[in-house]
């Protein structure tokens, strides 16, 4: 008996093989894409890693980070620049994910943590944690708290995020403002020391990040990332209407709780470890979606995307004004707020492309 005979993947795709006859289709470009931006990734670290008051060339850094230079070397590289490092590339990730989850939920691009009040929400609660409530909650748990709570009360006061999209994201907006009011009261009915201690939750900074919340935070996208990667198909099938993605065959309501508590995971985490770092969740997916083309849900593309321009705002934060350093935060609103302006005046279509 003959064998059976394979047809040929579809234009643009890679046939990926198994064992049991099985076999999956990657998207090539996409494939790509994220394969560049990862080796980007790696280069725009080694320059965080080399690039300070005192600068150096990629070996010293690469034996500084391995232990093995001169005890300074060390220090500098190992114990001061490399936690930011990795905290500005954990944060990209978390916000990059959580915003390209968000905009495909809402069919809006844009339809992020920021926007629908997600890291207002995180941010008050974090704020709380260190002002006005009596607590021994880290803010990493009070964070993830917030946006929970601004994520519950935009979803229910919408109706949900589906057919209703750019009323999820108007409701969002409204619920942000809210949690931002709130945060403004707390801090202008804190002492001095207490507010300063809040203030970076509220900007944006990556001098607050500290091993837990770090750690915790890479611990949730551990478990996001591959949740997410699962999703991304039902993701697709949800850019048609609830009626053409329920008959073929995906469950709306239950793609959309997961998609939703994935982002609020991500999101939440990654407030509690540098405060709202605003615009990443709206940058990132656009650009991933540029590069990877239309059709595709980039969500590694995405998360590398957004690692890759937190530490390029913490680099240039802490370069371009020394000694002052400015926080990563008003660094990405400088460079997000006058695209976002550019999206709004040439978006047409309320839909994710």
């Amino acid at each position: 008996m003959s064998a059976p005979t394979r047809t040929a993947p579809p234009p643009g795709t890679w046939r990926l093989a198994g064992p049991d006859g099985r076999s999956v289709l990657l998207h090539r470009r996409n494939m790509l894409v994220a394969g560049a931006l990862a080796a980007l990734l790696v280069l725009v670290a080694a320059a965080c890693l080399g690039i300070g008051s005192t600068v150096l060339d990629p070996l010293r850094a690469l034996r500084g980070l391995l232990g093995l230079g001169p005890p300074r070397d060390v220090l500098l590289v190992r114990d001061l620049r490399w936690p930011r490092v990795e905290a500005a590339a954990a944060v990209g990730a978390a916000l990059g994910l959580a915003g390209v989850l968000m905009q495909t939920l809402a069919r809006n691009r844009l339809a992020t943590p920021d926007t629908v009040g997600l890291n207002n929400g995180a941010t008050a609660f974090a704020v709380a944690s260190v002002t006005a409530v009596s607590t021994s909650l880290l803010p990493s748990a009070m964070a993830l708290t917030g946006a929970a709570t601004a994520a519950a009360l935009a979803f229910a006061l919408s109706g949900g995020a589906g057919r209703q999209g750019y009323r999820f994201l108007v409701v969002g907006l409204g619920v942000g403002a809210v949690f931002g009011a709130v945060t403004n009261l707390m801090l202008s009915r804190s002492s001095i020391d207490a507010a300063g201690a809040a203030y970076p939750w509220t900007v944006g900074s990556l001098t607050v990040a500290t091993p837990a919340g770090i750690a915790m935070l890479e611990i949730g996208l551990l478990a996001c990332l591959p949740a997410a990667l699962l999703l991304t198909r039902p993701l697709g099938v949800l850019r048609f209407t609830d009626g053409v993605a329920a008959g073929l065959g995906a469950r709306v309501r239950t793609v959309r709780t997961a998609v939703l508590v994935t982002s609020v995971v991500c999101a939440g985490l990654a407030v509690a470890v540098a405060g709202p770092l605003g615009m990443v969740a709206l940058v990132a997916p656009e650009a991933a979606r540029k590069l990877t083309g239309p059709g595709v849900v980039p969500v590694v593309s995405s998360a590398l995307a957004g690692g890759v321009l937190v530490l390029l705002a913490d680099l240039a934060g802490r370069t371009l004004a020394a000694p002052i350093e400015l926080p990563a935060g008003l660094v990405t609103a400088v460079v997000g707020g006058p695209y976002l302006l550019w999206l709004l005046l040439t978006t047409r279509t309320r839909r994710t492309p």
